[in-house]
C-alpha cells in the first residue's frame, strides 16, 4: 500500500507538471508576441484575407529617443515625426530625445549657476536662450550644408546613372553604382534607396523616399522625370544627361549671383553688428554714458524704435540680396 501511495504521489506530481507544460506552451502558441506576430503575416500573406489595418512596413523605423518612456510621451506630440525628418536630413547622429537634452539641460545649468553665483538677472536669461539655441541652429546649418553637398554632386551622380544605363545596366544595378562611387552625403541617399528596392519596395515608393528625405528641387525633377519616363517610355540616359547639364548651368549662374551680391551681404552683415559693437564698447569705455537708455522711459522706447526698424532694415536688405535662380 505504501508503494502504490508513493506511485500515485509521483503520478500526480508529474501530471502536475506536464498540465502546467501544457498550459505554458498553449499559452506561447496563442498569446505571446512571437505568435501574434506570426499570425499577422500569414494573414497577409493569405489570398482571402485583407489584412489588419495598419499596414507593415518592411523599412526601418528611426527611434525618437533611446529611451521606450520617452518614445511613448514623444509619440502623442504632433508633427513630432517632422521634426525627425529635420534631424534625418541634417545628417546628425542626434534623436529627438538627445535634442531635448541638448535644449533643456543646457538652460537649467546656467541657471543653477546664475542662482549660486552674482551674476545678473537679465545676462542669465541671455545666456540661457542662447545656450537652448545653440543645438537647433547646429541642426540647421548641418541641414543646409547636407542639402547644399547634394544638390552639388547631384549633376554627376545623373550622368552616372545615364553611363550605366548606356552601358546596359538596369535603373536599380545602376543606382547601386551610384552608391558604391559617389561619396557621401549622396552615395549615403541613393544607398538607401538602394536597399530599399533589394529588399522588395517598390522602385516608384523608394525614389519618393529621396526625394522625401533629400528636399531639393533637382532631385524632385530628377525624380519626376523617372516616374514618368517609367509611365509613358523614352530614351532615360538622354533624359537624365539633360538634366544633369541643366542641373549644372543653373549651378553656375547661382555661383555668379552669389559672387555678384557678395559685397550686399557683407554691407548687411556690418550694418546689423555695428549698432551692437559701438555700444558694448561705448558701455567699456564709458558706462554711465548709455545707462540712460534703460534708466529713463523715453531710452526705453528709443531703443525698442531702434530695434524694430533695424529689424525690418535686415528683412528689407536680406530680401534684395537673395535671388532665387
Amino acid at each position: 500500500m505504501n508503494l502504490a501511495f508513493y506511485g500515485f504521489i509521483v503520478l500526480a506530481f508529474l501530471a502536475c507538471i506536464l498540465a502546467l507544460e501544457g498550459i505554458y506552451l498553449w499559452w506561447q502558441g496563442q498569446h505571446s508576441s512571437a505568435a501574434k506576430r506570426i499570425e499577422s503575416r500569414i494573414r497577409l500573406m493569405s489570398a482571402g484575407a485583407h489584412g489588419n489595418a495598419k499596414t507593415l512596413s518592411i523599412l526601418k523605423q528611426r527611434e525618437l529617443s533611446r529611451s521606450p518612456a520617452l518614445t511613448k510621451i514623444l509619440m502623442r506630440i504632433p508633427r513630432i515625426h517632422a521634426l525627425d525628418r529635420q534631424l534625418a536630413q541634417s545628417g546628425l547622429d542626434l534623436t529627438i530625445g538627445g535634442l531635448l537634452f541638448y535644449v533643456v539641460v543646457p538652460p537649467l545649468g546656467i541657471w543653477l549657476g546664475g542662482s549660486l553665483l552674482p551674476v545678473p538677472g537679465p545676462a542669465v536669461l541671455v545666456l540661457m536662450v542662447v545656450s537652448a539655441l545653440v543645438m537647433p541652429l547646429r541642426v540647421l546649418r548641418a541641414k543646409s550644408r547636407r542639402l547644399r553637398q547634394i544638390e552639388e554632386q547631384l549633376p554627376e551622380a545623373a550622368d552616372m546613372i545615364s553611363r550605366a544605363l548606356r552601358a546596359g545596366h538596369s535603373f536599380s544595378t545602376a543606382m547601386g553604382i551610384v552608391a558604391e562611387e559617389m561619396p557621401a552625403p549622396i552615395g549615403n541617399e541613393f544607398r538607401i534607396a538602394f536597399d530599399e528596392i533589394n529588399f522588395g519596395v517598390p522602385l516608384n515608393d523608394a525614389l519618393l523616399g529621396l526625394a522625401t528625405r533629400s528636399p531639393i528641387g533637382d532631385l524632385r525633377y530628377f525624380v519626376i522625370a523617372v516616374l514618368i519616363q517609367r509611365e509613358s517610355g523614352g530614351n532615360l540616359a538622354e533624359i537624365l544627361g539633360n538634366i544633369s547639364q541643366i542641373i549644372r548651368s543653373r549651378l553656375a549662374l547661382l555661383g555668379k549671383v552669389r559672387v555678384l551680391s557678395s559685397e550686399g551681404r557683407l554691407s548687411a552683415w556690418i550694418l546689423g553688428i555695428l549698432p551692437f559693437a559701438m555700444a558694448l564698447i561705448i558701455s567699456i569705455v564709458n558706462p554711465k554714458f548709455l545707462r540712460i537708455l534703460w534708466t529713463d522711459p523715453t531710452g526705453i522706447k528709443m531703443v525698442g524704435v531702434a530695434m524694430v526698424m533695424m529689424l525690418f532694415g535686415i528683412l528689407w536688405m536680406r530680401k534684395i540680396i537673395r535671388i532665387h535662380v
